[in-house]
């Protein structure tokens, strides 16, 4: 047996030394392997809808470019605020992330008198991945042609025309809500549980209007059922380039629902970074940017402290809403 020379055996004993230092030094929350299995993306909707849709969409284009492995974990319920719960409790180790979005971190807060979690404070926005607005939309057969139209008319009839609801606090709701505190009218609010059934009785006449998600409402529309007034994006969509906005009659009007990659509290910053560049990468691709538009939605993007700016300014912006107009919660 060749033996080792004792010159060797103790630089080899100081070289390991010196490197058990070094990674006693490196900061325990440093993470640069992960995600080395497989990440929970908790959606906290049904599948099917349009948070889910996205979610879907943002997690094969991941996996596609990183060869990372999702979970989609679809928790629905509470508005939202359940799915956004079990991320706020869960582990910050990069291995449980969320899809959180306009009702759940800037709508509920305000709206609901108890939240399970701070929506400020329990969860951390990595990106804001997407954003879509509602479409104004009533029967093919309506007498409302146009946005100006439909105003007189709400106008000239306070609280008689019907406006039907997906539920109650969703962008839907609340589009139609500042929408008609700032033109000055007054519809009768009619809410449903999910927009299936809400558009289902507008179609049977017994609702005359709703805002609609682009999903929602564009198979009708194309069919000739439903006629589109106004999208409630600051620009047109390339899906409804024919529709108008509403901020073509209404300056500055824009109601979106966005939707944010979120992680809980406490999760280290350079999971939070390496998560942020890859939803970067993913958004910037013609594919993804095609996939999102062609379902009535817009791609965002942006640093993790750009995200967290704008949830902020969309916490405070929707809070006011609910206050001013009183809504309540089913």
């Amino acid at each position: 047996m060749t033996s080792i020379p004792r010159r060797g055996l103790l630089a080899g004993a100081a070289t390991a030394f010196a490197c058990a230092l070094a990674l006693s030094a490196w900061p325990a929350h440093a993470d640069t392997a992960w995600p080395d299995k497989p990440v929970r993306l908790v959606v906290p909707y049904t599948p099917g809808g349009a948070t889910d849709i996205v979610a879907r969409l943002v997690a094969q284009k991941l996996a596609e470019d990183t060869k990372w492995s999702f979970i989609v974990d679809n928790r629905a319920g509470g508005n939202g605020n359940i799915g956004i719960d079990v991320v706020a409790k869960a582990k910050p180790d990069g291995y449980t992330i969320g899809m959180g979005q306009t009702a759940n971190l800037a709508i509920n807060p305000t709206l609901f008198p108890k939240m399970p979690y701070d929506a400020l404070k329990d969860v951390v926005p990595v990106s804001v991945v997407a954003a879509q607005p509602v479409v104004l939309v009533v029967r093919a057969d309506s007498p409302y042609r146009s946005l100006a139209d439909f105003v007189a008319a709400a106008k000239a009839k306070p609280g008689e025309i019907k406006q039907a609801l997906a539920g109650t606090g969703t962008l839907g709701h609340m589009a139609g809500e500042v929408l008609a505190k700032r033109v000055g009218f007054k519809v009768l609010n009619v809410p449903y549980k999910g927009a299936a059934p809400a558009i289902t009785d507008l179609l049977g006449g017994q609702t005359d209007c709703m805002f609609a998600t682009p999903q929602g409402a564009l198979s009708m529309v194309k069919a000739g059922k439903l006629r589109a007034l106004a999208v409630t994006s600051a620009k047109r969509l390339p899906v409804m380039p024919d529709i108008p906005t509403v901020a073509e009659t209404y300056k500055g009007f824009e109601a979106v629902d966005w939707k944010a990659v979120v992680v809980p509290a406490g999760t280290p910053s350079e999971i939070v970074k390496k998560l942020n560049a890859a939803i970067d990468k993913a958004l910037a691709k013609p594919a993804t940017i095609a996939q999102l538009q062609a379902e009535g939605s817009m791609p965002v993007g942006g640093s993790p402290e750009q995200a967290a700016q704008y949830v902020r300014a969309e916490h405070a912006r929707w809070g006011a809403a609910v206050r001013e107009a009183g809504v309540q919660p089913e």
